[in-house]
């Protein structure tokens, strides 16, 4: 009897009900009937047929977080499988603190984590820096005897590299006894992040397999730190060893040709996304969009912009950067309308953009009712560089009065940019009292670089004051100051040159 007890403690699941939910695809409609089945039939009181139930929901092509929870919730008897089931759903959608409360009621009611529930649980302490509870997680580890297991070692390793605990990752990694691909990438990626990428690559070339995603990560670390032609480079090597890039390397790649002026390789990049029909979403279009007209290649820039399914305010900004920098300013003025019109809302960095190149022009009313409607309509608080570029722009059309009173009035402290665009209009405008003023301004605030005195002792020399130019001359000598290194990259037959011109 005591048998007949236990086997009928849950009722048994209708298999046919069961045998529905191993279909691929399942409809929500589909889900909630076979849902009512189970509960008509007494058959959710399974753990079995319940957690089946989840795992068909958080499949499902449309998967609701919330439906899904709901599911779980109204599980009488649940089971390790059916928790774990519900903390990876929310942890792989990026509800990484729903997940991590979701763990702690867990083991609240008793059931101990396996495996598979701290590889779910560090991914979300990674996606949220929680490196105390990825600390607690690793103790629990220990005493459960799960550290060494793959999915755990590797989850760890990666906490740790995000979190920027080097130390730890290091003994963790020196100490792992089955190294994989991820292994390696989650710790070159760790360096990587905290800017340390010689010992990232030290790594990656001691790395005995690569893959698409561990390229990927040098690449952007050589870009991240500004190493731009090592990026490069870089890219150029993973397709001589035969991988295919993935987007986030093509990306960083095109970002990197932007910097370096590097066209043709620019233009090979784009010819092989062509070629293997990767479609322009928003972060790869814009990136093709940024490397053209970095490149000062305007035309292209605008078709890749035209071609694009769907055009975001990253888009739009990029295009209106270039224009504006390129000397098109009427164009980027009215892209900036067009995406107004289209119900693109513009940041802070659009802004910047179209501000520049009202200065450009000399627009001077466009540009104060551009500065009032990033406020007054789109919410936007004006930042230091949307000050200096209002400076620019007044100081440009010869208005330094009104210039030197947004400097005064900004309620925000004044920086170099925004000095010295005051500054730099008073050479252009040869006004010698304000700009020795601003100058003045500067060295109280240990803003005085070499470029501020040079600017200075151009106003002087363009009032042929002569004494005061070699007087200014005589400081920067005496506090041996130098002028940086002009420095210019060109690019000749595919291969990017560097040149520094440096004054004695």
């Amino acid at each position: 009897m005591a048998g007949i007890h236990i086997v009928s403690k849950y009722f048994k699941s209708s298999q046919k009900a069961l045998s529905l939910l191993d279909q691929p695809c399942l409809s929500t409609s589909h889900i909630n009937q076979i849902h009512a089945h189970l509960i008509a039939s007494g058959s959710i009181s399974d753990p079995f047929a319940a957690g089946k139930l989840l795992t068909s929901c958080v499949a499902s092509n449309s998967t609701d977080l919330q439906h899904a929870y709901s599911v779980f919730q109204s599980i009488p008897h649940r089971s390790t499988y059916i928790w774990n089931t519900m903390i990876r759903a929310f942890s792989e959608q990026g509800k990484s603190e729903t997940a991590l409360d979701l763990f702690k009621r867990m083991f609240g009611c008793g059931f101990l984590p396996t495996n598979y529930t701290f590889s779910f649980v560090l991914r979300a302490c990674a996606d949220l820096c929680e490196v105390n509870l990825g600390l607690e997680c690793h103790n629990l580890a220990i005493k459960l005897g799960w550290e060494s297991y793959d999915f755990v070692q590797n989850g760890l390793i990666h906490l740790y590299a995000v979190c920027n605990c080097l130390d730890c990752c290091s003994r963790l990694f020196d100490s792992s006894l089955n190294r994989d691909v991820i292994t390696w990438t989650a710790v070159i990626n760790g360096y990587v992040k905290a800017g340390k990428v010689e010992v990232a690559r030290q790594l990656f070339d001691e790395m005995p397999n690569k893959n698409n995603v561990s390229w990927s990560v040098m690449i952007n670390g050589y870009v991240q730190v500004g190493l731009f032609k090592e990026g490069v480079d870089m890219f150029s090597d993973m397709l001589r060893h035969g991988l295919r890039p993935n987007r986030a390397s093509i990306v960083v790649a095109l970002s990197a040709c932007g910097f370096l002026g590097a066209l043709d390789q620019g233009r090979w990049i784009h010819a092989y996304v062509d070629k293997k029909k990767m479609e322009l979403d928003g972060i790869l279009g814009t990136a093709l969009v940024d490397m053209y007209a970095k490149c000062g290649c305007i035309e292209l820039a605008y078709r890749v912009f035209e071609e694009m399914p769907c055009r975001d305010v990253f888009a739009f900004t990029s295009l209106i950067s270039g224009l504006a920098n390129h000397g098109e300013s009427a164009g980027a003025l009215a892209l900036f309308s067009k995406m107004e019109m289209e119900g693109v809302k513009p940041n802070d960095i659009t802004f910047i953009c179209v501000l520049n190149a009202c200065s450009r022009m000399g627009l001077v009313k466009e540009g104060l009712r551009v500065f009032e409607t990033m406020t007054n309509v789109y919410g936007i608080m004006p930042s230091v560089q949307h000050y200096g570029c209002l400076v620019d722009l007044l100081g440009g059309a010869g208005m330094l009065e009104q210039a030197k009173k947004v400097v005064t009035e900004m309620p925000l402290e004044p920086d170099f940019y925004v000095l010295g665009a005051l500054l730099n209009a008073c050479r252009v405008h040869g006004d010698v009292e304000l700009g020795s003023e601003m100058v003045e301004g500067l060295v109280e605030r240990g803003l005085d670089l070499s470029g501020v005195h040079v600017l200075l002792s151009n106003i002087y020399a363009s009032v042929d004051q002569w004494g005061y130019v070699e007087n200014v001359r005589k400081k920067l000598e005496d506090k041996k100051v130098k002028k940086d290194p002009g420095c210019s990259l060109i690019e000749v037959d595919g291969v990017v040159c560097e040149f520094v011109a440096e004054t004695s």
